[in-house]
């Protein structure tokens, strides 16, 4: 380990104030999901909300611990906890770390294509049908229209009663805003049918997604120190007026009390129609907390640059135990100010489900002109930077130490001369390519979505029960920061709730098939771990992996936990498939 750079090591550069403003791009993840849980969850949102980012809080705890005693490790929380599963079987290690990394790394392809989507609305925008351009083609080419024509009478067929006056006039404006819409903006060089995943769309979103992606990585290229200076600033341009943007609603009295009173469900997802606390509204309920886990929990992150902190010892509850006060102040305030004045219709939206209108929906929520509202739009786009900027160091870190302790393919272990996982974060992009052409269209948004965060609560799952594991088989090590037995035991039983949350939850998201498309995913580490262990180490692991756990090389240790940590993974199990079998969708 070193303070120097050009040493083929990373370095370490950041105190935990530095790691606090890395893990700064959390907070703009609530904007990523906060149509789509307003829409399956109804009245309940701002709620699901609060208390995920109230578990989030305390699993914290267990994660900050375990930090402390891995000071040269990096990769989060994932790799700490993956050494707890070691002794009990080799291929649950790295599951934990594929599967936190799989929820990880998706943050790039999601922010990129959402960012992609403002940047062409601002330079290559749809008219509307109002506009005086669209207004002058329809007057221009009304003459062109009858009653026989074929799309004014398939419109009077899929609208019964309209006159054929009004429908040639609805069909006009339809293709005047075609004829009138920028041809990079529908323009499509080509798609590929994935089946069992879904559309590979190769677009305009596409091709501004990878440049942004671009973008990133080089100023990541250039070590964490950079990426933590970069972050800071652009963090205090974006959380500041965010931070407004939950504030002022509740000061100026724009809040509808209406909007955030009698929590029930809806009667179906996206219905926006009060329901009860039936299977269905309960389901819809689990979905929503499902969801938010993969925003709400990911401070954790701020715990990935232990091996780069100048006094790990210290830093790393600083860093995540700030980061998590951040986080509560921004995911209580920001949903409950939205659904407080838009209410649930406005947030269902097309603009707010898909993320390309929050920026103009926040600007209009301070009461700003066309000026106001254009600022929020670039804040919005910078916020997305801040978090992809988040999720690309994070994940590539995660890839990282998992190659250095002989989970994953050699070649990740890797540093530039800047002390930065270079190659790790290269695969990070390479992956996302392919993720940001599935989600390149709305459907497949959502899908990337349900699909990494199976993997997200299989991470925490195992992770909270790694706690325990440690403090039974890892007795001897070092704690520089000891979380509360009674915490820990807590910690424990959210492991099995965010179990029920995934039985239930994953199904909510319009892809009955995700929980499995998810496991599927999950266990593509098996044959990745299996070369790795096997064909490239002869069975053993690194002696790196061995020095961490204080062991002598070749030796595990023993097993003191005995068969408690079998009997945690069969429950778990048993709670996810009794989950899915229950709960179901409203009829």
């Amino acid at each position: 380990m070193t303070t120097e750079t050009g040493s083929g090591q990373m370095v370490r550069a950041l105190t935990w104030k530095g790691a606090f403003w890395v893990a700064a791009g959390v907070p703009p993840l609530v904007l990523f999901s906060i149509g789509g849980i307003a829409g399956t969850t109804g009245k309940l949102a701002f709620l699901v909300w609060i208390i995920s980012m109230i578990m989030g809080f305390l699993q914290s705890f267990t994660y900050a611990e375990m930090a402390g005693m891995f000071g040269n490790k990096s990769g989060g929380t994932s790799v700490y906890g993956a050494t707890a599963w070691l002794r009990y079987g080799k291929l649950i290690a790295p599951l934990s770390v594929w599967c936190n990394w799989f929820a990880w790394s998706p943050v790039l392809s999601l922010g990129c294509a959402i960012a992609a989507g403002y940047i062409l609305n601002a330079l290559f925008p749809i008219p509307l049908a109002e506009s005086q351009a669209v207004v002058d083609w329809v007057t221009a080419h009304l003459a062109d229209y009858t009653a026989t024509t074929q799309s004014v009478v398939d419109y009077m067929a899929a609208n019964a009663g309209v006159t054929a006056e009004d429908a040639i006039k609805a069909v006009a404006a339809s293709d005047g805003v075609a004829a009138l819409t920028p041809a990079f903006r529908t323009w499509e060089a080509f798609q590929i049918a994935i089946p069992g995943l879904g559309n590979l769309h190769f677009n305009s979103t596409f091709i501004i997604g990878v440049i942004l992606m671009l973008i990133i990585l080089m100023i990541q290229e250039k070590g964490i120190a950079s990426t933590a200076s970069a972050q800071k600033w652009l963090a205090i341009i974006v959380l500041v007026p965010l931070l407004l943007v939950g504030l002022v609603p509740l000061v100026n009295g724009s809040i509808n009390w209406m909007n955030v009173t009698n929590l029930v469900p809806p009667t179906a997802a996206y219905s926006g129609v009060d329901g009860d606390w039936s299977i269905g509204g309960w389901t819809l309920f689990l979905g929503g907390m499902y969801i938010a886990a993969w925003s709400t929990y990911g401070f954790e992150t701020a715990v990935c640059y232990t091996r780069e902190l100048k006094d790990p010892k210290t830093d790393t509850f600083r860093a995540i135990f700030y980061s998590g006060l951040l986080c509560c102040v921004f995911f209580f305030l920001i949903p409950f100010s939205f659904q407080g004045v838009y209410g649930v219709e406005g947030m269902l939206a097309t603009g707010i489900v898909d993320g390309t209108g929050v920026g103009e929906a926040m600007g209009n929520m301070i009461g700003g002109g066309p000026v106001i509202t254009q600022i929020f739009v670039i804040l919005m786009i910078m916020a997305l930077f801040l978090a992809i900027m988040t999720a690309m160091a994070g994940s590539s870190r995660t890839l990282y130490q998992g190659s250095r302790d002989g989970w994953l393919p050699k070649y990740l272990g890797e540093v530039n001369s800047h002390g930065a996982p270079h190659k790790a974060m290269w695969t990070d992009v390479a992956f996302n390519v392919i993720l940001l052409a599935l989600a390149s269209d709305v459907a497949g948004y959502f899908y990337v979505l349900a699909i990494s965060n199976v993997g997200y609560i299989m991470f925490n799952f195992l992770n909270l029960n790694a706690g325990w594991i440690h403090r039974i088989d890892s007795a001897h090590m070092e704690r520089p920061w000891k979380a509360p037995t009674w915490l820990i035991g807590i910690n424990t039983v959210l492991a099995f709730v965010n179990a029920l949350f995934l039985g239930a939850g994953a199904k909510v998201w319009g892809y009955e098939n995700a929980l499995w498309s998810g496991l599927v995913f999950a266990a593509f580490i098996f044959p990745v771990f299996w070369y790795r262990h096997y064909i490239v180490d002869g069975g053993k692991f690194p002696k790196e992996a061995y020095d961490d756990l204080g062991l002598k090389e070749g030796d595990l240790g023993e097993r003191k936990a005995g068969m408690l940590p079998y009997l945690a993974l069969v429950a778990g199990a048993a709670v996810v498939l009794w989950a899915n079998w229950f709960f179901v969708l409203p009829a």
